[in-house]
């Protein structure tokens, strides 16, 4: 999910206000970072998982299927070793987006050698069998993407009413008690991106068509609320839920030095999309069948946080840039030096950030990389984390780093 500081969220209108006190000094704290660290030569290749579960439960009676917000309990027991013993624990547990979803990464990262593959999967087997003890009989661990009932009627144990004209989400399908109560973080970017934005996020999937489909398809939803950005022939979802509350793998590595950190990150970069395909397993959403079995496009609109300025429907006026996707989607540039020339398309960056990290001996490929990332705003920010010390802290650089949710991060 990204950084978990702890604090009090500020409203968006005060967030939004500080936007450029973060960018500037997250450039000054990447700056600092990068000098600190572009001549540490050495470090062990180490690399580690984290595995989003989903827990759901069932009524084999009336033979009914929902999610079960039961998370921030699972978590507290699942905490109770590393509280006791944080260095000796092969397992550790965290929270996510949603109220019935857990985290779960080895207790220590894998190391180089090559017979640290052969216990990735024993831990990850262990990692399930862990859980899996501490929930009630009726619940089980769910790893495919996404809820296949994920805002239908009563999808969440126990049920909640969703409240399109209050709250976070403001959705006419998901309630807030969905999201996980547990740290600020979740709520604060739900509201936050939807009112950066000025309107819900939309997602619309085209619906699977058969000979016995409705045609054009189109659900009555006027007595819910406000459908107006619903499609004809698609599956409408209103909700950051919709695609931060599927589960997902991730994987983070540490490389021997700055260098071959940036040959790694282009060499990964293709296999993205392929791995995406292999493991496209979300073809329902909202109980409907869609004629997409990936929830890359569901994920990278649930965040999509720009205007319409931003988006191209109406002219720059209040907002300085044109950007042509989501915070959530796929690099736009490589970083290392052989993977220069495969950088084709046009990268949307601020040239004044730019101008900083060059002046700063930042080279090129970086520089870019690093003013793209900052074309966006926060839209989460702590009150605890305003001011800071630019020379020792990153929480300003990670705040615009850790919400650009592309399918690499360096």
């Amino acid at each position: 999910m990204g950084l978990l500081s702890e604090g009090s969220p500020l409203s968006w209108e005060k967030t939004k206000e500080l936007a450029d006190h973060v960018r500037k000094h997250g450039v000054l704290q990447f700056i600092n970072l990068y000098h600190r660290l572009k001549n540490r030569e050495g470090d062990v290749l180490k690399w580690g998982d984290e595995v989003e579960y989903i827990i759901v439960s069932f009524d084999h009676e009336k033979k009914v299927a929902q999610v079960s917000l039961r998370a921030p309990e699972v978590l507290t027991i699942l905490q109770e070793k590393e509280l006791k013993d944080p260095n000796n624990v092969k397992s550790l547990w965290r929270p996510e987006y949603g109220a019935y979803m857990i985290e779960g990464t080895p207790g220590k990262p894998y190391g180089s050698l090559l017979a640290h593959f052969n216990i990735v999967e024993a831990n990850m087997r262990m990692r399930r069998e862990e859980a899996t003890h501490v929930l009630h009989d009726n619940e089980v661990l769910f790893s495919l993407t996404a809820f296949p009932r994920l805002g239908c009627p009563n999808f969440t144990s126990p049920s909640y009413t969703p409240t399109p004209s209050s709250g976070a989400a403001c959705s006419l399908f998901i309630p807030d008690e969905t999201i996980f109560p547990g740290h600020p973080r979740f709520k604060t970017l739900t509201r936050n991106i939807r009112m950066r934005r000025g309107e819900k996020v939309a997602i619309n999937l085209p619906v699977y068509k058969d000979k016995n489909t409705q045609s054009p398809f189109k659900e009555d939803l006027s007595a819910e609320g406000d459908s107006s950005a619903a499609l004809p022939d698609h599956v409408y979802m209103d909700a950051m839920a919709f695609g931060m509350g599927c589960c997902c793998l991730q994987l983070t590595f540490q490389a021997c030095n700055i260098r071959e950190a940036r040959i790694l990150y282009d060499q990964l970069t293709p296999l993205c999309p392929i791995m995406l395909a292999l493991t496209a397993a979300s073809p329902v959403q909202r109980g409907v069948l869609t004629d997409v079995d990936c929830r890359w496009t569901v994920i990278s609109c649930s965040v999509d946080c720009r205007t319409r300025e931003e988006r191209g429907l109406q002219p720059l006026k209040h907002n300085k840039f044109r950007i042509p996707k989501s915070r959530y989607d796929s690099i736009d540039s490589y970083l290392s030096p052989q993977g220069e020339k495969f950088n084709d398309v046009p990268l949307v960056y601020d040239q004044a950030v730019y101008d900083q990290l060059r002046s700063a001996d930042i080279d090129h490929l970086l520089a870019q990389h690093v003013a793209h990332l900052f074309v966006r705003d926060s839209v989460s920010l702590f009150s605890e984390k305003i001011n800071q010390d630019d020379e020792n802290d990153t929480d300003h650089f990670e705040n615009i780093q850790s919400t650009n949710w592309q399918t690499m991060r360096f």
